[in-house]
């Protein structure tokens, strides 16, 4: 059917179309630019080989717990006249704990004091107290008793430790990198400025399983104990397993592993806009950095790639380049 519409509603019917098909092509043109800037692409940052220190180091976390705790009970039922000791103080073996009176010694006694100071002095010399010693050196970790309370043979007075050790937890996986007399460090969270040097001491036979994780029990012992360390506190255990210093050294995120062989990308000498393979050889690594021993020198550029999205910041970028100043690596400008 002819179109009989007046020129003028033709002209203006076109001007809209027109009109339309434009904002069409700008909208898909900006939705274009969003889209390819989302895309991530992968850019390199420059880093040099530097010297430094390097260790190698597996991480656990433990408990300060006694190596073999003593509970110490009454010698016989009675009361506890007298503690002599503190929880913290360093006992040896044979000292005198604590005095008790048996029952029948303090019925005795407590007759004799309400007839008068000669009749308590008689029989107090008469009838001795019964002594607690110490069966072996230590340290005193409990006191769970007071003077003036009756206990019962059964009742623990007292607790005491040869030493304290930490309890640490090692994954399986780790277990064989753990050796006796391994140098550790120890930071307790209630002291996390403080670092104790310690040794292994003992590497547990008897495996624990927790949610499928399975643990073997390694004992850490202090080469000396400071006096805040208390049985029940939490520490970080750091085992050294080994450590190189003034080494030369790489980011982690700059090596990539190919067929058993280890690369690191360096500025192609040809084309400084490009990027070439270099075989090295990898030492020591502790997540982060990694030890080179051959392949390059201190101070020679690499080049770390990283996916990311081009930056449009820079105010000379042109809003109709797809690319702006960034360009894909390896491209000229």
């Amino acid at each position: 059917m002819q179109d009989t519409s007046p020129p003028e509603k033709k002209s203006a019917r076109r001007q809209w179309l027109i009109g339309g098909l434009v904002a069409l092509a700008v909208i898909g043109f900006f939705a274009y630019r969003h889209f390819y800037d989302s895309k991530p692409h992968i850019v390199y940052r420059k880093a040099k080989v530097h010297r430094g220190d390097i260790r190698m180091t597996i991480l656990a976390t433990g408990t300060v717990a006694p190596e073999n705790r003593l509970d110490l009970k009454p010698p016989v039922a009675g009361r506890v006249e007298k503690i002599l000791v503190a929880e913290g103080d360093n006992v040896r073996g044979g000292q005198i704990l604590a005095w008790l009176s048996s029952t029948e010694r303090a019925t005795l006694i407590d007759t004799a004091r309400s007839q008068g100071k000669n009749e308590l002095k008689y029989w107090q010399d008469a009838y001795p107290m019964t002594p607690m010693l110490a069966p072996s050196n230590g340290m005193i970790i409990l006191k769970s008793a007071d003077a003036g309370q009756t206990v019962q043979p059964t009742d623990i007075v007292l607790s005491m430790s040869d030493r304290l050790i930490v309890k640490a937890n090692v994954d399986e996986t780790d277990l064989s990198q753990i050796k006796l007399n391994q140098n550790v460090n120890l930071v307790l969270d209630a002291f996390p400025n403080d670092t104790i040097d310690s040794k292994v001491e003992h590497i547990g036979y008897d495996a624990k399983t927790v949610n499928n994780v399975t643990t073997y029990e390694v004992d850490v012992l202090a080469n000396k104990n400071p006096d805040y360390m208390k049985s029940g506190m939490t520490a970080n255990v750091t085992f050294l397993i080994d450590q190189k210093e003034n080494t030369l050294i790489v980011p982690a995120a700059a090596v990539h592993k190919r067929e058993k062989k280890s690369y690191v990308l360096v500025p192609s000498p040809k084309n400084p806009d490009d990027s070439v393979e270099q075989e090295v050889e990898v030492g020591l690594t502790d997540g982060k950095r990694v030890e080179i021993k051959s392949g390059l020198q201190e101070g020679d550029e690499i080049l770390i790639a990283s996916l990311s999205s081009f930056n449009r910041d820079d105010g000379n970028t042109s809003p109709f380049s797809p690319f702006g100043n960034n360009r894909p690596p390896g491209t000229k400008r």
